[in-house]
């Protein structure tokens, strides 16, 4: 920063000469080296091979794969041996198959442990949610009850009624008690 002079102020920035400082309130990311390996997104990679995975348990891929080993077997078996490339028994085709499988298998393993950790989460919010339906249902349960022993204390409409009747049938009686005397 500049002053009115011109001149720089020293308070509001670092020296520029030495090696820049770190903040010492938090901790460092990486150490300091020769040699810092290349960082990568595990969310992102898991998200591939949960595609992967998909992909390798779907009837398309049987059906390509199986294309494409008929297709490996008919080439090294029936075109000229110059353009055939893996000889009768295969063991380039077993190779790759076998690349395949050590690759496909920790793939679905690392799919089955993301599902595994969403199901766990949605075990979870489910039983708070439960908690929550539970003890939701025991307040009402406990304000029903007392709404009917409140209830049990007023008069209802029969209960006002039936009472009406029989003290209009009393002073009906009454008036005609004096005329039989």
């Amino acid at each position: 920063m500049r002053t009115r002079e011109g001149a720089r102020d020293r308070r509001a920035e670092p020296a520029a000469t030495g090696p820049a400082r770190t903040r010492l309130d938090l901790p460092r990311t990486a150490r300091p080296g020769l040699l810092t390996l290349p960082a990568y997104d595990p969310e992102a990679f898991g998200k591939l091979s949960e595609r992967i995975a998909r992909f390798l348990g779907t009837g398309r891929f049987i059906v390509w794969m199986t294309v494409v080993i008929i297709l490996w077997v008919v080439w090294n078996t029936l075109l000229p041996d110059v353009v055939r490339f893996d000889d009768y028994p295969f063991i380039f085709l077993t190779l790759m198959l076998s690349l395949q499988a050590s690759y496909a298998a920790p793939l679905i393993l690392l799919a089955q442990n993301r599902q595994d950790n969403r199901d766990r989460v949605n075990m979870e919010q489910d039983r708070a949610r439960s908690d929550r339906n539970i003890a939701d249902t025991e307040y009402l349960t406990r304000e029903v009850a007392a709404l009917r022993q409140g209830l049990g204390e007023v008069a209802t409409r029969d209960f006002v009624r039936s009472e009406l009747q029989s003290l209009l049938k009393e002073i009906d009686d009454r008036r005609e008690a004096p005329e039989m005397l």
